[in-house]
């Protein structure tokens, strides 16, 4: 799916964001779970759609549920125009 900036809610915009002040860790599976300034993201449903779209990914291998720091994927930097 591709959409523009103004395309995202607020709460979207607000976690890719977070993700890229560097608040934001995952969990790796084809649900990952987001985590902001430590604490579980409590709208997993976006964080999952997201990572469906490919807007986040992990910066490293997540594996056996460890969490890694969230990065933005070209698609997401190129959403937020950075």
């Amino acid at each position: 799916m591709s959409r523009t900036a103004n395309e995202l809610t607020h709460r979207e915009h607000s976690m890719l964001r977070a993700v890229v002040d560097g608040r934001v860790e995952m969990s790796s599976g084809r649900e990952p779970d987001l985590f902001v300034d430590g604490a579980c993201c409590c709208d997993q449903v976006t964080a999952h759609h997201l990572a469906h779209e490919e807007l986040l990914e992990p910066s490293g291998s997540a594996a056996g549920g460890a969490r890694v720091q969230a990065v933005l994927t070209e698609s997401g930097e190129h959403l937020l125009g950075l």
